[in-house]
């Protein structure tokens, strides 16, 4: 199997792919049409990145089954033209959590003790005591967190460590977690920002959530509050943003921005960072020894599963419920042929098979087939795939809720 990395992966990464008997291909800079030409030339299985864009055309252009995000999220990824082809697309959730949770608590100290500003002073050789010395301390401060996955959480138990109250917003958050968390759940994101003196984000980025963070939400936090924004750019309207930081002294700590360079290096353009009162890192959330070494492990872990069984971990784009309403149910003897001529019988009435498993007996002498179709076989049509073979034993219809 041929393992085709198109981004930095670490040492014990790639000597664990090897160990798990894949051919290694690794170019770390490829991107754009060199990457899809390497895809095509190489005849890679399976592709691994990180922040690397992978196209629709670079989906088509060789013989891919797999792409691994080293990483969390896959909004590099193009999943739609993915699961047009079959293509498996995972990734490493939670893998880089402390780390994401970590810079988080730092961007917040550093807007508390005006550290960035206070060092950028030090270096021109500027002594301001004064000015620097007024904070107001994270103690006894309601922190909002908006997002309750694996990041989340991480944050959410470093909160307790600072005696900070927790109010949290979450879709998919019960009660009965939240009670478990020791935090307060609200049902909106303009709730939280309105119930907490800073708001950190940590949302996956999807359709439902981008611009999730708007006018609605700066206007309800509170004058001078901190917004701290670890997940992805897009989450938030930076207009809105920009506007909350001139008009009511929000302060913003930020690891994530519209327009930041592509590769390791280039010019920063966002106005944001002009503004008194905002800080921000260099999109570095995950990158710490310890995330990497995680996500590579992770990433060979995947790979591993799949070539072992044809089937990877943590995949994304698998149909929550297809357009399947009934499933058919062949009782069968163990014998050759007898799904080919299941199959055959189905074809000739029209129907389209979205799901089946075929589960074998001890001994190995009878199975039964269970068939997922899109419409509900005729009379006719279960007596063709009774007849279809002597060895069919019994045949079933069970309607899918």
């Amino acid at each position: 199997m041929k393992v085709l990395v198109a981004d930095k992966l670490e040492d014990s990464g790639r000597r664990g792919l090897a160990e798990a008997g894949c051919e290694v291909l690794y170019d770390p800079d490829l991107n754009g049409d060199a990457l899809t030409k390497a895809i095509d030339a190489s005849g890679a299985d399976a592709l691994v990145v990180r922040s690397t864009q992978v196209t629709r055309p670079m989906l088509e252009a060789g013989r891919l089954a797999l792409v691994v995000r080293a990483g969390a999220g896959t909004n590099t990824i193009d999943v739609k033209a993915a699961s047009e082809r079959g293509i498996w697309v995972a990734n490493c959730p939670g893998k880089n959590g402390i780390a994401v949770a970590e810079l988080a608590f730092g961007l917040m100290l550093a807007l508390d003790r005006h550290l960035v500003d206070g060092a950028v002073d030090l270096r021109a050789g500027k002594w301001n005591k004064k000015v620097y010395s007024k904070a107001r301390g994270l103690f006894g401060r309601t922190l909002g967190v908006l997002g309750v996955g694996r990041i989340g959480q991480e944050v959410i138990a470093r909160a307790k460590a600072f005696g900070m109250p927790v109010v949290a917003c979450c879709r998919d958050l019960t009660e009965a977690q939240a009670e478990e968390l020791g935090i307060r759940k609200v049902a909106t994101a303009t709730e939280l920002a309105a119930n907490c003196d800073i708001l950190s984000v940590h949302l996956a980025l999807v359709a439902a959530t981008r611009g999730t963070v708007g006018d609605g939400v700066f206007a309800s936090m509170r004058p001078g509050a901190y917004f701290i924004n670890t997940s992805r750019a897009e989450i938030v309207d930076e207009a809105a943003l920009e506007r909350a930081v001139r008009e009511r002294g929000i302060r913003a700590g930020l690891d994530v921005f519209v327009g930041e360079p592509e590769g390791g290096t280039g010019a920063v353009e966002s106005p944001l960072f002009k503004l008194p009162g905002v800080i921000g890192s260099h999109h570095i959330g995950a990158s710490t020894d310890q995330a990497q070494e995680a996500t590579a492990a992770e990433t060979v872990r995947i790979v591993r599963l799949y070539k072992d069984t044809g089937r990877p971990p943590n995949v994304v784009n698998l149909a929550k419920k297809t357009p399947a309403t009934h499933m058919l149910v062949v009782r069968h003897l163990d014998r050759v042929g007898v799904l080919a001529g299941v199959f055959d019988a189905l074809q000739r009435a029209g129907m389209n098979v979205q799901e089946t498993e075929n589960i074998v007996f001890e001994g190995a002498h009878a199975a039964v087939a269970r068939i997922h179709l899109d419409h509900a076989p005729k009379p006719a049509d279960l007596e063709a795939v009774r007849t279809c073979s002597p060895h069919v034993l019994d045949v079933a219809v069970v309607a899918l809720a």
